[in-house]
């Protein structure tokens, strides 16, 4: 545990949590290339002629975004609708990431609150939380704003919106995500942030991104959290 993550802890009122990544894997078992061309064939049953690099596209959530840069209000909400119906089908096989319910747990039990912020859909992370037992610990639940992906992270907005649900100022919040639109989203709306490696290639892409507090296993977070309950 680096001492940079205990005083950052220590400094923080509220923990805000991206959730594929830190909560778990959501595409683990219903991989995201195969959503992602799932989202192609929407759009190509819609008549839209798909350019190469967005047929080979492997994030779904990236499909999502050239859909709504396009200006087609309807075949955005076509595609939103079926990301929505994938996720929620991916959240039945998702991976849970080791010690992301003991951070929250842990985060509960030293009276911090804790919500999730999520570029994929409210109900999919809900449904999940249920299902692991996690829905009491976690609250509010914000997801991407429905066929607006402009409004998904590194959009300051649902950050802020969890900040405010809380109840804490953005600068008593940390938010802990494992990607560079988390970290830009972070740092717009005022909130500290902590960098979750999952993979080792990130932990350059972090340091990288100048990123002062990085880990790769949440462990190192409930650690911290647990030894704060004990005093």
């Amino acid at each position: 545990m680096s001492a940079d993550l205990g005083r950052l802890l220590g400094d923080v009122g509220a923990v805000l949590l991206d959730f594929d990544g830190p909560v778990c894997s959501i595409f683990a078992g219903y991989p995201a290339p195969q959503v992602a061309a799932e989202l192609v064939d929407v759009l190509r049953r819609r008549g839209v002629d798909v350019p190469p690099d967005l047929a080979s596209e492997p994030d779904p959530l990236e499909v999502l975004r050239r859909t709504g840069a396009a200006g087609n209000h309807s075949t955005t909400r076509a595609v939103e609708d079926a990301l929505c119906a994938a996720e929620r089908r991916a959240v039945e096989t998702a991976e849970p990431t080791p010690y992301g319910r003991e951070v929250i747990v842990a985060a509960r039990q030293a009276g911090m609150p804790v919500a999730a912020v999520s570029n994929n859909s409210a109900g999919a992370v809900t449904a999940y939380l249920a299902a692991h037992r996690l829905a009491g610990y976690v609250s509010p639940v914000v997801g991407r704003a429905y066929a607006d992906p402009d409004r998904m992270k590194p959009n300051p907005e649902p950050i802020l919106q969890a900040v405010r649900a809380v109840g804490e100022s953005p600068a008593r919040c940390v938010l802990i995500g494992d990607s560079l639109s988390d970290i830009e989203g972070a740092r717009a709306a005022g909130v500290a942030v902590i960098g979750y490696a999952n993979q080792p290639a990130k932990v350059e892409m972090f340091r990288a991104a100048e990123v002062s507090v990085v880990i790769t296993s949440m462990r190192e977070i409930a650690n911290v959290l647990i030894g704060r309950i004990a005093t």
